[in-house]
């Protein structure tokens, strides 16, 4: 993982805790939450406050997420929020620290300029014993306060200014009026500069967890759905339809209902050419390191020569793209790629709208010889792959990650996945396809009007 570190590919963009002030505060808050302090004099820190160093010298990489659920949060610094979210466990919690830090800046910015800012992502599940408890999860409250419990002061002495307004003895009563001078000297004049944390709860209806084998749910939908990457059997009897990552039909019908994939070849504003071309890159590298194959610079010129001597053993997701470049590209045949087809996943992004994140995050998990995506959308399942992965392939990898990638990373995305979301509240979800792009119709239209690139979805027989 050396390499990955060196070129800013994991740990990247941490916030960096080095002075004895911010170490105090840090300690003063991780014995609140954990009853541990740290010995480090400096370590880097993510959004939520959790440290790798910290975390090899506890011997415990989730003393902030101990059950996996209710993540625990310190923060030294408003600056946090574009830090990213390590051993995350849902999808969702990045986002909901994201949007908290940033709804309350100012506050946070005069509470962490003294001390630090603890807290935990609150739900009623404390412990996911069984996979039926992922349905509970329905709203993420974000409890905080600081070390010296100044909030709670606060919130204290507005009810006690409260009862010295409203009470008809309140101006005579001495003891009230003591109390509210003592606890003003801690929590500040509230009536001039009142703190006040705002967007503390957050709704939680779609969200990937690492739990269980891994699984995304989706409530948000007509018919809500379960996709588990692990066992689906194992999962048992559970109240929304279940389908595993085996069951592509399935799946792909389920994008498509709910119109939230489509084909890249007709997302606007991408250049389908030159994505095309590195998701076979990749394919070919990948196929290179599994036969033991020598890439040398792994140039696209070196590459075509691989495919070249690969000829009739490349991977079928090679040729469906290949088939589907010469069509973009050269005007070629029509290719037929059915949600059978081992290629059929690499042809699709997530369509706009609130889903698109975690649609892109399967689809990435669905099709993982595109490296890139696979390091976009879905880190945890990314870092884990890259530990299994001959030494020639990590090197490829990680350099075409630096050059194309890290250099610009929202023009990437952009070009890759289209415009990032606004932090408005999420529309509607949208209404079903009638029909969708996938279904076939009149024979006069364009081809890719008619099914889409890879022809209808196919019913599983029963």
């Amino acid at each position: 993982m050396k390499r990955l570190i060196d070129k800013g590919l994991m740990f990247g963009n941490l916030v960096r805790v080095d002075s004895p002030a911010l170490v105090e505060r840090y300690n003063r808050a991780l014995k609140k939450l954990t009853g541990r302090v740290t010995a480090e004099t400096e370590f880097h820190i993510d959004i939520s406050g959790f440290s790798p160093e910290v975390g090899d010298e506890l011997g415990d990489p989730r003393y902030l997420n101990p059950n996996g659920v209710n993540r625990q949060f310190i923060l030294l610094s408003p600056e946090q929020k574009t830090a990213p979210l390590l051993n995350a466990t849902f999808s969702t919690e990045r986002a909901i620290l994201r949007r908290f830090i940033e709804a309350n800046a100012a506050e946070l910015f005069s509470l962490t300029a003294r001390d630090a800012v603890l807290g935990e992502l609150e739900d009623t599940v404390y412990e996911l014993d069984s996979p039926a408890r992922l349905m509970d999860l329905n709203h993420i409250n974000v409890v905080a306060d600081t070390t010296g419990e100044h909030l709670a002061e606060a919130d204290r002495l507005a009810g006690l200014i409260t009862r010295f307004r409203t009470e008809p003895e309140g101006w005579h009563d001495d003891r009230l009026i003591a109390e509210m001078i003592a606890l003003a000297k801690t929590s500040g004049d509230l009536a001039r500069a009142p703190v006040v944390l705002r967007e503390t709860a957050f709704a939680t209806p779609d969200f990937w967890t690492a739990h269980f084998g891994g699984a995304y749910l989706f409530r948000s939908v007509e018919r809500p759905v379960l996709i588990a990457m692990g066992d689906r059997l194992a999962l048992g009897a559970l109240p929304v339809t279940c389908f595993g990552h085996e069951q592509r039909n399935e799946i792909a019908r389920f994008l498509q209902e709910n119109a939230l994939a489509e084909p890249i070849v007709r997302a606007r504003g991408t250049d389908s050419g030159a994505i095309l071309r590195q998701k076979m890159d990749f394919i070919l590298i990948d196929a290179a390191a599994a036969l033991g194959l020598d890439t040398g610079a792994a140039s696209r010129r070196e590459l075509r020569a691989v495919a070249q001597r690969l000829g009739s053993a490349l991977p079928a997701e090679f040729q469906a793209l290949a088939e589907l470049l010469a069509w973009v590209e050269a005007g070629g045949q029509w290719p037929r790629i059915d949600s059978t087809h081992p290629g059929y996943f690499y042809t699709l992004r997530a369509t706009q709208g609130p889903l698109r994140d975690l649609v892109n995050m399967l689809l990435a998990e669905l099709a993982p010889k595109d490296l890139r995506q696979l390091f976009i959308c879905h880190k945890e399942l990314f870092y884990r792959l890259y530990a299994t992965w001959p030494e020639a392939k990590r090197a490829y990898v990680a350099d075409v990650l630096e050059r194309e990638y890290q250099i610009d990373k929202a023009g990437a995305r952009a070009r890759l996945f289209g415009p990032e979301p606004g932090m408005e509240e999420p529309p509607a979800p949208p209404p079903l396809p009638q029909p969708g792009p996938w279904e076939r119709r009149a024979p006069a239209r364009d081809p890719v009007d008619l099914v889409g690139p890879w022809g209808a979805v196919r019913r599983e027989r029963r």
